[in-house]
């Protein structure tokens, strides 16, 4: 019995129970999972630069279940080492930031065995300068199209991560709206929601917008130069309204990962006491999910 069939047996056996209506239960089989959370490792890069593998292990202690990398410390160029370390925390390589010339020419095969052994199906590109240049901006897409259509077939997928500079505007359309419409739909708008919101942006209505593209979303605490008065980079401390956006994640998104990025640590807390904190409210937000 496959997924679907056991859930519509389940379904019909509560309504003949009289514990869950038929209408319900389809909805509810029909619903997206909720994402899993990871951590962008880039939140620990103190840390990370002097023992990579403990902190591994304490993310996986913390109980993350994924991580996204941004480097591999001591195994670059050892996938099948960094699987079983891995495996061994019960921990998800959820995704990557990674270089556009990773996509390109000879670099493309090594950058799919690579990750393909890692079980890393989300390869990212953190900022390129091109996104947000007039002349430029179509050379990137055509990047990002080719590579899809390529990892396509392999279960994989390219996308791009957002700063602010690409809110932008170019002939009364922002470049991330230029990015988005001229891209495939399996090319990943990985927003992060913290840097969204600080250019002014709503993330939820990007997610409307564009529904189904945000495979990896980054949940970044962030203070808007308005509202610096009593908030904190800290998840809950911050600027963000974060529990709507934490819903159209499950609801519209097409969210697979909300990935917490911690990229500043207030009031002289070390880098895992802030992470730990953020976690904590990850965790909560994460919950209440309906």
């Amino acid at each position: 019995m496959n997924r679907r069939e056991f859930l519509q047996t389940a379904a019909v056996a509560g309504v003949a129970l009289g514990t869950l209506p038929l209408a319900k239960a389809e909805e509810a089989a029909k619903r997206p999972p909720k994402p899993g959370l990871s951590i962008q490792l880039y939140s620990l890069r103190q840390d990370t630069g002097k023992d990579f593998d403990e902190v591994l292990q304490w993310v996986a202690a913390l109980g993350l279940k994924g991580v996204e990398f941004a480097g591999y410390g001591p195994y670059g160029g050892k996938p099948q080492e960094l699987r079983k370390r891995l495996d061994d925390l019960g921990l998800v390589a959820t995704g990557t930031h990674i270089g556009t010339d990773s996509f390109v020419g000879d670099h493309l095969q090594r950058t799919i065995e690579f990750h393909k052994t890692i079980g890393c199906n989300y390869l990212v590109v953190p900022n390129d300068g091109r996104f947000y240049q007039a002349e430029k901006w179509r050379e990137l897409v055509d990047i990002f199209n080719k590579t899809a259509e390529l990892l396509k077939p392999l279960g994989m997928f390219c996308g791009y991560h957002n700063h602010t500079g690409e809110f932008g505007k170019l002939d009364n359309k922002t470049y991330f709206e230029w990015f988005a419409e001229n891209t495939r739909p399996e090319v990943i708008l990985q927003q992060d929601c913290g840097w969204s919101y600080y250019a002014g942006q709503n993330p939820v209505a990007l997610m409307k917008k564009y529904p189904g593209r945000f495979r990896t979303v980054h949940i970044k605490p962030a203070v808007t130069q308005n509202d610096v008065e009593g908030k904190k980079g800290i998840l809950g401390q911050d600027s963000v309204p974060w529990k709507p956006i934490f819903q159209a994640c499950r609801d519209i998104g097409g969210t697979r990962w909300m990935v917490l990025e911690q990229e500043v640590y207030p009031d002289g807390k070390s880098p895992k006491q802030c992470v730990t904190e953020s976690f904590a409210v990850m965790k909560k937000l994460h919950a209440e999910i309906a």
